[in-house]
């Protein structure tokens, strides 16, 4: 049974957050339809609550988060450690939105603001092997300047690494595959007032289709997967 740990960044403790499942039980949701026989540990590392060893972790994923990859705190730089040791140990690492910037910056990457500003709402992306999808978005900063090595997978308009792959075990994306139709809405209407009203209008007329999560959730499973096949490969081989 494959042990999937699942690092939450998400510092959103308002009311808004409250009323609406966690990142954790988003990612679980999303997953276990198409590996029910898979284990979900969720560990809250933006409260310094980290695996106490990578020992027994088949996989992990890290969520997003308002906080910016440069914030500077001790969790974050902690989080960058661990994800640099999960890469030398072989452990796969799942990045989206904060996720994908941490790994980028852990693994020598550059994260900035998008030129464009903020980008919230359903969006036209591509990522291999999918081609072109629809996935939501809820970001200000991206990530620049990929890692030495790093594929790019995936490309968006304003947003040229949206995806990007490192070899055969970290798997990133800037966008929100766990997010829900109804949970970007309503994150929609809660940040009106927040952000310039021309995001919050060109969100709301996005959300007329719904993103493809279904299609991106195969990915997810494919690539955690094919960690297990390649060790049972290896087993095989030995």
């Amino acid at each position: 049974m494959m042990h999937i740990a699942i690092l939450v960044t998400n510092t959103d403790e308002s009311e808004f957050a409250q009323g609406h499942p966690k990142d954790g039980a988003k990612f679980a949701a999303l997953l276990a339809p198409l590996q029910p026989a898979w284990r979900f540990s969720v560990h809250a590392v933006k409260d310094s609550d980290f695996p106490e060893s990578l020992a027994g972790i088949d996989g992990i994923i890290i969520t997003g988060s308002p906080a910016s990859v440069h914030d500077g705190t001790l969790w974050i730089a902690r989080l960058l450690d661990l994800t640099r040791d999960a890469v030398r140990r072989g452990v796969p690492v799942f990045g989206a939105c904060f996720g994908h910037q941490a790994v980028a910056v852990a693994l020598g990457g550059t994260v900035g603001r998008n030129p464009d500003g903020w980008v919230l709402g359903l969006v036209e992306t591509s990522m291999q092997p999918l081609g072109a999808v629809r996935l939501y978005a809820a970001h200000l900063e991206q990530v620049v300047v990929p890692p030495h090595g790093a594929e790019v997978i995936g490309a968006s308009p304003g947003c040229p690494v949206a995806a990007m792959r490192i070899g055969d075990g970290v798997l990133t994306t800037q966008y929100h595959p766990e997010m829900t139709p109804a949970f970007i809405a309503a994150l929609v209407e809660e940040l009106d007032g927040n952000l310039p009203d021309a995001v919050i209008a060109k969100a709301r007329t996005s959300l007329v289709q719904e993103a493809e999560t279904g299609r991106i959730a195969g990915v997810i499973v494919g690539f955690f997967d094919g960690q297990d096949s390649a060790a049972k490969r290896s087993i095989a081989v030995t």
